[in-house]
């Protein structure tokens, strides 16, 4: 029958020495016996994690008790063995220096059997109590990584879902709300790499990327003969068309799964306030300049150039070069410059993504 208790390395050139050690706990581990740093290498290759404890001399022929623990950390970085000094160096240098080097005790010759035993025991016990917590901390860091991806799955679908919905509703392609995403991100990078106030991480940029796609969610409440108008709207119709911001809000306010996420302000934010303009002339709150959070900026300037490159009900579809233009001269209200300036130098970008592609397959 297999010998499953852990295993005992003793490591000493004087062989009296290990009989002793030998002797002391053979009972309670299966001991493996050492002359030399070599010998003691090649054992821990034979028994790796079975290894309890080293107990290590330090002055021994070939490989001595400090060579052997530089090779123990050399080849075994991502492992951790506890290594008692038993030793009859007793100087100061020594000890610090095999403190120095991971040595967890230093017994010195002659030592009490019983204080030795205990002080291994107590050891090992420490250790496997350390990596049985590491065990259950990484299985549940595992856990709860598994289940936040599930739950960004479980969002993005529905975050899907509700805003093609919501494009169908607007006589609009479900393409428009990948566009909107795409070039938001697309844009986000251009504004970071231009400017380091602006720079975000790659993470926080595909969450902003994901929140865009809700900026509209807020049509849902609004009704059909207003939403889908062909010619220009009423000014008490366009009172209630720009209520698809704060309606939007309310909406996301009301999906537990995205008002309890760490990206619901990106959400928000973007819902309320992708009509805001630089000058302070958009809704629904009139902000002006960096009241508006970045993310909305560049989410209204994503959604304007896509309405712009894009056929809708009342009005036809402007070739990308005409879109740059309007935006550029402030026909479509005021953006922030930094963002412009970052348009500009992605514009060739958007053309290839859609521009005048979209143009194109909606004037056919």
């Amino acid at each position: 029958m297999e010998d499953l208790r852990k295993v005992i390395l003793i490591v000493d050139d004087i062989e009296l020495n290990r009989a002793i050690l030998n002797e002391l706990f053979y009972r309670s581990y299966r001991v493996q016996e050492a002359a030399n740093g070599i010998e003691a290498l090649k054992a821990i290759e034979k028994f790796g994690d079975q290894i309890a404890i080293i107990l290590l001399d330090v002055v021994m022929p070939e490989l001595d008790g400090f060579g052997f623990l530089k090779e123990l950390k050399s080849r075994y970085k991502n492992k951790q063995y506890p290594v008692f000094f038993i030793t009859a160096e007793d100087s100061d240098e020594i000890i610090n220096r095999g403190y120095d080097m991971g040595v967890d005790d230093v017994i010195n010759k002659p030592f009490n059997p019983s204080i030795i035993r205990r002080r291994v025991k107590n050891t090992i016990e420490l250790y496997e109590r350390r990596f049985r917590m590491e065990s259950i901390i990484e299985g549940q860091t595992r856990k709860i990584k598994e289940q936040a991806e599930k739950l960004r799955e479980t969002s993005l679908a529905m975050v899907d879902t509700l805003s093609t919905v919501i494009e169908f509703r607007d006589c609009e392609s479900g393409e428009h709300v990948k566009r909107i995403r795409t070039t938001s991100k697309v844009l986000m990078e251009a504004l970071g790499d231009a400017d380091p106030a602006y720079r975000f991480p790659a993470a926080t940029v595909e969450e902003i990327s994901v929140a865009s796609a809700m900026h509209d969610v807020g049509k849902i409440a609004i009704p059909d003969h207003i939403l889908n108008k062909p010619g220009k709207l009423t000014v008490e119709e366009f009172e209630i068309m720009k209520e698809h911001t704060v309606k939007g809000c309310e909406i996301l306010q009301s999906v537990d799964i995205l008002r309890n996420s760490d990206s619901f302000v990106y959400y928000y934010d973007i819902c309320r306030w992708h009509h805001e303009k630089w000058d302070g002339r958009g809704y629904p709150d009139g902000l002006k300049g960096d009241e508006i959070p970045i993310w909305a900026q560049v989410v209204a300037l994503a959604d304007c150039y896509d309405a712009l490159v894009s056929e809708r009900v009342y009005k036809p579809a402007y070739s990308h070069e005409k879109a740059l233009e309007m935006i550029q001269g402030g026909e479509c209200g005021q953006f922030n410059p930094a963002l412009l300036n970052a348009f500009a130098k992605v514009s060739d970008i958007l053309k290839q993504q859609g521009g005048d592609k979209i143009r194109s397959e909606t004037v056919q």
